[in-house]
């Protein structure tokens, strides 16, 4: 590592920096992944090389001004090899001097990543005449075992949507945030519970846009629902008295050294009413706060 990067990471101060860098097999979700870190306010850079990695950590360092730090750097099978060899070399002198480096690797089985392939029609990295896609995912495997090894996670996305992959990645580097992370979730009751939910809110007890015919086919996110939901009162009440709870008790958490917390709303169905009353309630405390996202269960 440069002695100039060296010292910039040293008048950080010790934990300033966040570095999380995602790698694993191409197709297993790694563009999801970094967009969910740049959900959580991370500086995201895909596909660079790993000799560079220290540059750009003190670079946004300067840039922001010595500030705590969040940056996320994708590296897959595009990179040359020699720059996948030297990467456990370049993240440890990194860890030395002070960043909190994070490495987590995507994982997916041979069958699911050639069915997402061939759904897409895209180019593996690898691919080149006379090599078929199964040999090229073999080879991808090969390279980037030495990176799964040492990776602080290893995620598999094989029965993964993009939503809960998403929401996996926020759930773990949430901690690396400043202040608290709230995910805002709607589900439905007939289905169970959120196994993380930290607090659960019912509203099955508010009018239910699925006894209008009109509205039964759409979601909370949809205009007519809105208008709908928004023109019965006791939903005004409902949505006031939640914000005005969460307002006066999340900074209780948020003091207690709390990273993450998860706020469920459900209804009958998870589909109108609850996912209308997360939209409301993230769109409200996205004006006060950095790191707020959603998740609907039924929807996603």
């Amino acid at each position: 590592m440069d002695p100039k990067d060296r010292r910039k990471i040293a008048q950080a101060g010790l934990n300033a920096v966040h570095l999380v860098v995602l790698t694993g097999m191409s197709g297993g979700g790694k563009t999801v992944a970094l967009r969910a870190l740049e959900d959580l306010d991370f500086y995201c850079v895909d596909n660079l090389p790993a000799s560079l990695l220290p540059q750009l950590v003190g670079a946004v360092l300067q840039d922001r001004g010595g500030r705590r730090m969040r940056i996320a750097v994708g590296m897959d099978a595009r990179n040359r090899e020699h720059d996948i060899e030297m990467m456990p070399q370049v993240l440890s002198e990194l860890a030395g001097a002070g960043v909190q480096v994070h490495l987590m690797f995507l994982d997916c089985s041979d069958e699911v990543l050639i069915k997402r392939y061939s759904e897409t029609r895209r180019r593996h990295p690898l691919a080149m005449r006379n090599v078929s896609l199964a040999d090229a995912i073999a080879a991808e495997r090969r390279l980037l075992r030495p990176l799964m090894r040492i990776a602080e996670k290893v995620v598999d996305s094989s029965q993964l949507n993009v939503h809960q992959l998403r929401r996996i990645v926020a759930t773990d580097y949430a901690r690396a945030t400043e202040g608290l992370t709230i995910m805002f979730e709607s589900f439905a009751f007939k289905r169970g519970l959120p196994l993380d939910a930290d607090f659960v809110f019912d509203a099955r007890c508010l009018p239910n846009p699925h006894w209008q015919p009109q509205l039964r086919p759409l979601s909370g996110k949809d205009a007519p629902v809105r208008d709908y939901l928004q023109a019965e009162p006791l939903v005004g009440e409902y949505l006031a008295d939640t914000r005005t709870w969460l307002e006066a008790w999340l900074p209780r958490f948020e003091a207690d050294d709390r990273s993450y917390i998860t706020i469920s709303v459900g209804c009958t169905g998870g589909r109108h009413r609850s996912v209308y009353l997360v939209e409301q309630l993230a769109a409200h405390f996205r004006q006060r706060r950095d790191s707020v996202l959603t998740f609907h269960r039924e929807l996603d």
